[in-house]
């Protein structure tokens, strides 16, 4: 029998067939009691087709599932019973609007929203800001793989282009009789001034015979628009090595996910994360490929936006420095830092190297190291550089006389000249010390067995559960956001299963559960 569907029917109430621990009704608790002044603040007009809460819900909830693009989740909320059910009567919203909310108006204010949802997480009790686990991963940005634009190439090439101009340049005013000081912009202008006196007319196409003053002009402008290009490209760089010319902002960074299999390089963001009690509590997108340089810049915006300084830093070897270290300490957060040398100090090769610094004599008294034949390294002068974020890095460099007739002269060194020289940052040495007595007590390896769960399961969950590996946007800002986004539904989703299996207010893992 066929059914009959243009039966008069009673509209269907989406509350009961809506189970009461969904995470929709979660995802629409949340985001109802946070505060949109500055999402309003970025709409020109007060009329708009669906309220930027209702907009914010879908978004949050289709990226808890997996949908990220805007033509998905619009399809999502004419089809998904949970989204019909967040939108509570409010028209659907076409997926150019679903883009232009995230990209544009909640651009500048996703930050805020994120914070306040964090800071909502605390007084639940789920943040104590305590112990955040710090860690970094490179995420693909949204770029061509071939579109890369290299520093040291741009800078030989735009060297070359310079000389090559000049001697053109040059070359031009001896046959147009031109003044020897005006530059080559000028002289292009005087060409062409020369060519209108004339009314030479520009030909073009094959077969067509130019003349060589417009030759000489379209290959002067030639010249000068790759001189542009250059000068536009090393304005892009801002101190990295590489950039793609699909996304100005996104650096060529080697990742695990390799398609090519042969360790080629893609655009990429390095995402920071902090996590605590498994909530990510902090996130910051770095264009360089190392961790080193960003845990000042990620713990200074992390205590701008919350007022709050977290007791313990807990991070991996990558992030170790004199800067970080001093920075820890002079804001009072205790380090727990795994030292670069690490697990190479617990190797039997490493025990026994004689030759080593950190297994020399050092008289304190008259400040010299005692190398293993017994002669002196004695202070000579301290060595002054700045790291890429300005800090003031002073060595001191300790050398003998003479290594003449040491039988351990080989295995001890492998400098050209004949005396060996150490260069040794005593206060670098105490403070990686007292990190090293931080992660070696009962609290420090109970925190580190955290941090390997906590901070590195919650990129596990973004890149393997819910398929996060490439951002879908373009330029640093909106990249941003989008992992904004991602932090957001991880946090709800995490909140939600810690209700489900009533694990809230659980803070660490304990060896026995882990």
């Amino acid at each position: 029998m066929k059914n009959n569907r243009n039966q008069v029917v009673i509209p269907i109430n989406l509350e009961i067939r809506i189970p009461e621990d969904d995470p929709v009704r979660l995802v629409d608790e949340i985001c109802e009691d946070l505060n949109y002044e500055k999402v309003y603040a970025a709409y020109e007009r007060t009329w708009r087709k669906v309220c930027p809460e209702t907009m914010l819900k879908i978004i949050i909830y289709g990226y808890m599932n997996g949908i990220y693009s805007g033509r998905s989740i619009e399809s999502a909320c004419r089809r998904d019973i949970c989204f019909i059910w967040l939108l509570n009567g409010e028209p659907v919203p076409d997926h150019t609007t679903i883009s232009r909310f995230q990209n544009g108006k909640l651009s500048g204010a996703i930050e805020d929203l994120f914070y306040q949802f964090i800071m909502k997480l605390h007084k639940m009790g789920e943040v104590d800001f305590e112990n955040v686990f710090i860690d970094g991963t490179k995420i693909e940005a949204n770029a061509n793989r071939y579109t890369f634009v290299w520093r040291t190439a741009v800078e030989k090439l735009s060297a070359k282009l310079e000389e090559k101009l000049t001697g053109y340049t040059n070359a031009l005013k001896a046959a147009y009789s031109l003044p020897q000081h005006i530059s080559p912009e000028e002289c292009g202008l005087r060409l062409r001034e020369q060519a209108m006196a004339i009314d030479l007319v520009f030909r073009q196409g094959k077969g067509s015979r130019k003349t060589p003053l417009q030759r000489d002009i379209e290959q002067l402008t030639e010249l000068l628009e790759r001189k542009y290009k250059y000068v536009e490209y090393l304005s892009v760089f801002q101190g990295r090595k590489s950039f793609s010319k699909t996304d100005r902002e996104a650096t060529f960074m080697r990742m695990k996910e390799d398609h090519m299999k042969n360790g080629q390089l893609k655009a990429g963001y390095n995402v920071q994360i902090g996590v605590e009690n498994e909530y990510i509590i902090g996130v910051s997108l770095f264009p360089n490929p190392t961790d080193v340089n960003t845990l000042i810049p990620f713990l200074e915006r992390f205590r701008k936006q919350t007022g709050r300084i977290v007791k313990n830093v807990i991070a991996d070897a990558g992030y170790e420095s004199e800067e970080n270290y001093r920075y820890l300490k002079e804001k009072g957060q205790t380090p727990y830092i795994k030292p670069q040398n690490y697990e190479l100090a617990k190797t039997r090769k490493y025990q026994q190297d004689i030759y080593r610094v950190e297994h020399m004599i050092y008289d304190e008294e008259n400040d010299l190291y005692i190398c293993p034949d017994g002669r002196s390294l004695e202070y000579r002068y301290t060595r002054n550089s700045v790291s890429a974020n300005g800090y003031d890095i002073h060595k001191r460099v300790y050398q003998n006389e003479s290594c003449a007739g040491c039988p351990h002269r080989d295995k001890c060194h492998k400098s050209k000249y004949d005396r060996r020289e150490i260069k040794v940052s005593q206060p670098f040495d105490e403070l990686r010390r007292e990190s090293y007595d931080n992660i070696v007590s009962e609290k420090g390896v109970l925190l580190r067995m955290n941090r390997s769960i906590q901070v590195e399961g919650a990129f596990g969950v973004i890149k393997q559960d819910m398929s996060f590996r490439r951002f879908l946007t373009r330029g640093k800002q909106k990249t941003e956001t989008q992992f904004f986004l991602i932090a957001i539904s991880f946090n709800i989703r995490k909140l939600w299963n810690r209700r489900q299996a009533d694990r809230t207010g659980m803070k660490l893992f304990h060896e026995e559960a882990a």
